[in-house]
């Protein structure tokens, strides 16, 4: 291998025909199927950019803030289970990244990070005083490293690109140093190793689970955001076998809510009566789904009690009291092979009546003063087709979506599984460039809308036509919850009202306000006509903060009465 410095470095920029680092990189990149790069544009990639941009099956997005273009990219992987390009510039601003890097890595998505790095010829002398660009993301990064030598730099893309999908999904990071796209490169194209071939030990795991499955009296199922390539196998395996299907947080499209064996979405705050199928269960098979604090329910689920097992890729070691057992598979053929031996069930695992399910029960509008927040997410779901794609912030306000909207088919549901603010305008705009034939709304409240709602411009320069729809309180609404029911005061959650409607027609979108229920399906159904994005500013009542909780209830004052 050539390292491409001093002397070699004045021969390489002189390079322009044949093949280089940088226009092979990008043909590994196009051949495992990445289809857009997002970043915002700095001189520290610029015969990278030059590549993707004129010679490249990619496209290039180019966003009004890091973050925002870091949560494209996590968007845009979770959508399309293919890992988009994330660039990040050399300097302080790469660290406006990490919020999409973590919440790739926490949510299990496929992504790949390119970071720039000091070029590898040292002319000011100081370079070993640069920190390391990858230190930052190694916490949450699922494969990491740092090219050292130009003829690598392929190579090392096509293993970043195979770790991503294999086993646990997540993020990899690689610095390249800025000389080394235009090095001349003779190798051949390399390619992802293909995962390993686990067919026989797959048919051994299922027959062991079928075995369970036959002797158990109530076996649940929790899907997650490893089930959603596989979503149509858990179908048929839970038909044929009976089981009750949970959804994880935030992974309501893992599993059809309106199907007759959902039994739920293990989220804040859900009602009693929906945990009834998890209460009587002796079997608990998590599939696809880190158990984490939200959906097993404060780490009540599974009890020591109910034996649990554990499917999907690259999983960790539980700590519990209990039988675990632990399969580690990829989901479809797993669930492939447990529908051909297993014997369909008599005795069916009895799911929540969906009657009872709460996107179906009208919410108390009573003694709103402005718009009920169930009311919009009720509207939009009457309004916008079955297939749409919804994101959402981690605010309270998708607290309603989660109870309102009714996940029916698949890949419909754009939302972190972490606390992540600002992530529902990027996440919008990206889906839509991914999958322009869909209706994409983004749901997000007045103070995640101010985080990253600068992105609104790139979805007008592309010509991406979402819908923002935002629930204006007036309150950062999580923080005052909780400052109610701690100290019964409010301190810094105010927020001044904004004429999101004009905000949105100063950058080129169309702009609505809506200040009353009756307004909403008609505005709604406007909105979807237009060929331009849009946004929705709807006046909600800062009183109503919780699907099961009014503000003014939390005080002390309001307790004792």
């Amino acid at each position: 291998m050539t390292k491409v410095g001093n002397a070699d470095y004045l021969g390489a920029i002189t390079y322009q025909q044949g093949w280089t680092v940088g226009r092979t990189a990008v043909r590994v990149l196009g051949d495992a199927g990445v289809r857009r790069a997002y970043t915002v544009p700095a001189d520290s990639f610029l015969d990278l950019l030059d590549v993707l941009q004129f010679d490249s099956p990619l496209t290039v997005v180019h966003a009004r803030h890091e973050t925002g273009a870091a949560f494209m990219a996590e968007a845009e992987g979770k959508l399309r289970e293919v890992p988009a390009l994330l660039l990040g510039a050399r300097g302080p601003n790469t660290l406006n990244l990490l919020p999409g890097v973590q919440t790739a890595q926490r949510d299990e998505t496929p992504m790949i990070v390119l970071l720039a790095d000091r070029p590898s010829v040292g002319l000011l002398g100081d370079d070993a005083d640069d920190p390391d660009p990858v230190e930052p993301f190694r916490p949450y990064a699922k494969w990491s490293a740092r090219a050292e030598v130009a003829s690598e730099v392929p190579a090392l893309l096509a293993e970043a690109l195979g770790e991503v999908r294999r086993g646990r999904r997540g993020p990899a990071v690689l610095a390249v140093p800025d000389d080394f796209w235009i090095a001349p490169y003779e190798g051949g194209v390399p390619q992802p190793e293909p995962p390993p071939d686990r067919s026989g030990a797959l048919l051994r795991s299922a027959d062991e689970v079928a075995s369970l499955l036959a002797d158990a009296r109530y076996p649940v199922v929790i899907a997650g955001a490893g089930v959603r390539a596989a979503r149509d196998e858990l179908v048929e395996v839970a038909e044929k076998l009976g089981l009750s299907v949970y959804n994880a947080f935030r992974r309501q499209d893992a599993f059809p809510e309106n199907h007759a064996r959902y039994a739920g979405h293990l989220g804040l705050g859900i009602p009693a009566r929906q945990l009834d199928a998890l209460d009587r269960a002796d079997l608990v098979l998590a599939i696809g789904t880190r158990l984490d604090e939200v959906t097993t329910q404060n780490h009540r689920y599974p009890s020591p009690s109910q034996t649990l097992v554990v499917i999907g890729t690259g999983l960790t070691p539980t700590r519990r009291r209990g039988l675990t057992f632990r399969i580690e598979c990829e989901i479809a053929p797993f669930l492939r092979e447990l529908a051909g031996v297993a014997i369909p069930r008599t005795r069916r695992s009895s799911a929540a009546n969906a009657s009872t399910h709460t996107y179906m029960t009208p919410p108390d509008t009573r003694g709103s003063v402005l718009v009920h927040p169930a009311d919009v997410v009720r509207a939009v779901r009457r309004t916008a087709p079955e297939n749409t794609i919804v994101a959402s912030d981690s605010s309270n306000f998708a607290g309603f979506v989660h109870r309102y909207w009714c996940f029916t088919a698949p890949h419909t549901q754009l939302g972190p599984a972490d606390r992540t603010v600002g992530y529902a305008v990027p996440a919008a705009v990206a889906a839509k460039l991914a999958a322009p034939k869909r209706t994409v709304v983004a749901m997000t409240g007045d103070g995640g809308l101010l985080s990253s709602g600068q992105e609104l411009e790139t979805a007008v320069r592309y010509r991406a036509q979402v819908i923002v729809v935002v629930s204006q309180n007036g309150l950062y609404g999580d923080m005052a919850m909780h400052q109610a029911r701690t100290h019964g005061r409010l301190s810094g959650v105010a927020l001044e009202p904004v004429d999101f409607a004009a905000w949105a027609r100063s950058l080129g979108a169309v702009g609505y306000t809506v200040q009353s229920p009756e307004q909403l399906e008609p505005t709604i159904a406007r909105a979807l006509r237009h060929q331009r994005p849009s946004v929705i500013d709807v006046r909600t009542d800062p009183d109503v903060i919780d699907p099961d909780v009014r503000l003014s209830a939390l005080f002390p004052a309001q307790r004792t009465r």
